[in-house]
C-alpha cells in the first residue's frame, strides 16, 4: 500500500470491454497514469478490407507526459498487437515478463519502429516504485508462459488486473500460478479488481490442457499421411504439445507462417519451447521424407489458421496445398462470432480430400477461466469493487452474476464501456464522464485513414456495386462532345441490360443539357442532380442502390 494519500483514482478502458480482445487499460493515480496492455483485435465482418483493429489512444496522447509506463500482461496478440503504433505516439517504458518483451522487440524490429524503447523485465517477484503507488505482479496460468497479473498499490487499496486466466491442476512448471501470492494480495485489501470474463458464460472450471495433449498425441499415432496441426501462434503451451507428440509418433516437423515464426524463434531462444534440432525441417525438405513421417504446423495472417487453412484447401496457398489423404488437426478455439468461418473452413478441407479432426464438444480447452475459476478468483481477492473486462457484453453481464453469487452487491460492480471513466474519490467509487475512446483501423500501412464514410462505401460496393457516367461537355457551344458513356461494376451485366443502360444515359444527357442552356455552371450541383435522378431511376428499376459517379470532362 502506497504511503502517500492517493486523493483520485481512476480506471477508463479504452478497449478490451465490449468486444474480445483490444486490451487496453488506463489506471489513473493522482497525475501518473498507468497502461496495462496494448492489444489488437481482428476485424469484424462489416470491417471490409481492414487488417487488424488498434484502440483510439488520443487520450494518452494529449496526457504523454503522465504516462509512467505500458505494463503487458502477456504475449498474444490482443494484449500487445497494437504496442508498436502506441509506441510511435507515445515515447514511455515498457514492462514485460522475459518471454513477453522479446516477443515485442520482435515485432518491433519486424516492424522496422523506433528502437530507442525502454524495455525493463519484470517477474512475479518485481516491486516498482513510483511516486504516487507501488506495483507488484503475480504469475497466472494461461496457454502462454511468462503471464502476470499486474497490482497498483494505492494508499485506499489494490487494484488488481488478472491478465489472462485459468486455474489448470495439471498446469506444468512455466504455467503454475502464484496461489499463494494471489491470497496474500486478498487479504491485504483489493480495492478493485478488473477480471478477464471471457468464459464467463460457461459452467464449471475449464478442461485441463492434458487433455488435449491426450487428443493431438492419439490423432498423430492413428494419421497415416501427412498431418497439418492449426493453431494460433502465440499459443505455445499448444505448440510443445505438439512438438512432443510428432516426437513420441516419429514425425518431422515443418513450421509454416510468419507470425508462428517469429514466436518458435523467440521462444526456442529463450528456453520456453524444448525442441531437438533434427526434428525440425525445412519446408523445401518435406519431399525427403515419407508422407506419414511429416507434420506441417500452419498459422495464417496475424497469427490467424483458419485464413491460411481455406487457401491451402484452395491450393493457393504460397508453401503448402491440401491433398488427398492429409489430416488437418485444428487445434485453435475459435473466439465468439468465428463459428461461421471455421465450419466453412472445414467443409473446403474436406472438398480438397482432407480428413479433419477437431476437439470434441464435450471437450472445451481454452487459455480462460470458466465460471468456477472466475468465482475462485473472485474469492481469493475478495474485492470492494469489480469491473469485468476482457469480454462482449454478455460475458461481462455474466460475470457480474457471478460476483453477485460470491457475496459482490451489484452496487459494487461497474459494468464499463470503452472511454467511460470509474472515479474512487473521497472514499466512493462512482462513474465519473468520458474520455474519447474507440476503433482505429488498419488497413495496410494506413493507421487511421479508414473511417465509418469509408467503410460505408465499401459495404454499399460490395452490396449494389458502381455505376460510373462519364460525359464529355464544350461550355462555349453549349454541346455534349462525347458520352454519357456508362461504366458498371457489380451493378448489372451491361451488354444484358441495354434498356437500363439506354434510359440512364438519357436522364443524364437532360440532366446536362438543362444546366449547358443556363447562364451559370455549377459542377457540384450538375453532379449532385445526377446522382439524385438516377439513383431515384434506378431504384425503381432494379431495387438496388449502387454507388453513383458522374465524371464530367470539359473540352
Amino acid at each position: 500500500m502506497s504511503k502517500i494519500k492517493n486523493e483520485s483514482i481512476k480506471v477508463i478502458p479504452l478497449g478490451g470491454v465490449g468486444e474480445i480482445g483490444k486490451n487496453m487499460y488506463v489506471i489513473e493515480v493522482d497525475h501518473e497514469i498507468f497502461v496495462i496492455d496494448a492489444g489488437l483485435m481482428f476485424p469484424e465482418n462489416e470491417m471490409l478490407g481492414i487488417d487488424i483493429v488498434i484502440p483510439d489512444i488520443q487520450y494518452l496522447i494529449e496526457n504523454k507526459e503522465r504516462v509512467k509506463g505500458i505494463f503487458l500482461t502477456h504475449g498474444h496478440e490482443d494484449s500487445i498487437g497494437a504496442i508498436s503504433y502506441v509506441l510511435t505516439k507515445i515515447k514511455a517504458p515498457v514492462y514485460g515478463t522475459r518471454l513477453t518483451n522479446a516477443l515485442v522487440k520482435a515485432r518491433l524490429k519486424d516492424e522496422h519502429i523506433r528502437d530507442d524503447v525502454k524495455f525493463y523485465t519484470i517477474h512475479s517477484d518485481s516491486y516498482l516504485t513510483f511516486d504516487g503507488v507501488n506495483v507488484t505482479f503475480f504469475k497466472t496460468t494461461h496457454s502462454i508462459p511468462d503471464s502476470v497479473g499486474v497490482c497498483i498499490h494505492t494508499s485506499e487499496g489494490v487494484i488488481v488486473h488478472t491478465g489472462e486466466f485459468k486455474f489448470d491442476q495439471s498446469a506444468k512448471h512455466l504455467y503454475r500460478p502464484d496461489l499463494g501470492k494471489m491470497a496474500q494480495i486478498g487479504e491485504k485489501g483489493v480495492l478493485c479488481l478488473l477480471s478477464d470474463s471471457k468464459e464467463a458464460e460457461r459452467p464449471g472450471f475449464t478442461t485441463s490442457e492434458s487433455v488435449i495433449e491426450q487428443h493431438i498425441t492419439n490423432a498423430l499415432r492413428k494419421a497415416s499421411g501427412r498431418v497439418i496441426v492449426a493453431c494460433f501462434a502465440s499459443n505455445l503451451i499448444r505448440l510443445q504439445q505438439v512438438f512432443d507428440a510428432a516426437e513420441q509418433n516419429n514425425r518431422k516437423v515443418a513450421v509454416v507462417g510468419k507470425s508462428l515464426k517469429r514466436v518458435y524463434d523467440v521462444a526456442l531462444k529463450l528456453g520456453y519451447l524444448h525442441v531437438r534440432d533434427e526434428m525440425i525441417i525445412g519446408i523445401d525438405e518435406m519431399e525427403d521424407y515419407p508422407k506419414d513421417e511429416v507434420l506441417i504446423i500452419a498459422t495464417g495472417t496475424q497469427g490467424e489458421p483458419f485464413e491460411a487453412l481455406q487457401r491451402m484447401s484452395k491450393r493457393s496457398h504460397r508453401l503448402v496445398n491440401i491433398e488427398e489423404g492429409d489430416t488437418v488437426l485444428i487445434t485453435a478455439t475459435p473466439s465468439p462470432g468465428m463459428e461461421v468461418i471455421v465450419g466453412r473452413t472445414i467443409d473446403m478441407l474436406y472438398r480438397a480430400g482432407a480428413n479433419v479432426l477437431t476437439a470434441s464438444k464435450k471437450v472445451h480447452v481454452s487459455g480462460h477461466g470458466s465460471q468456477e475459476d472466475l468465482k475462485f478468483m473472485l474469492n481469493i481477492m475478495k474485492p470492494k469493487y469489480f469491473i469485468p473486462i476482457q469480454g462482449e457484453y454478455k460475458m461481462l453481464v455474466a460475470h457480474t452474476q457471478l460476483a453477485h453469487d460470491t457475496g459482490l452487491p451489484y452496487k459494487q460492480i461497474f459494468i464499463m464501456d470503452k472511454g467511460d471513466v470509474l472515479q474512487y474519490k473521497d472514499g466512493k467509487m462512482r462513474m465519473s464522464g468520458r474520455v474519447q475512446a474507440g476503433n482505429v483501423l488498419i488497413d495496410g500501412i494506413g493507421v487511421g485513414d479508414v473511417g465509418n464514410i469509408v467503410l460505408r462505401d465499401r459495404k454499399l460496393l460490395s452490396e449494389d456495386g458502381v455505376f460510373t457516367v462519364v460525359i464529355t461537355i464544350n461550355r462555349r457551344s453549349k454541346s455534349i462532345v462525347s458520352g454519357p458513356e456508362i461504366i458498371s461494376r457489380g451493378f448489372v451485366y451491361v451488354r444484358e441490360s441495354e434498356e437500363l443502360i439506354e434510359g440512364a444515359g438519357g436522364i443524364v444527357t437532360d440532366v446536362v443539357h438543362s444546366y449547358l442552356q443556363k447562364g451559370s455552371f455549377e459542377w457540384t450541383a450538375i453532379k449532385q442532380d445526377i446522382r439524385d435522378q438516377l439513383n431515384y431511376f434506378l431504384f425503381n428499376k432494379t431495387r438496388r442502390r449502387p454507388m453513383i459517379l458522374p465524371i464530367i470532362m470539359e473540352v
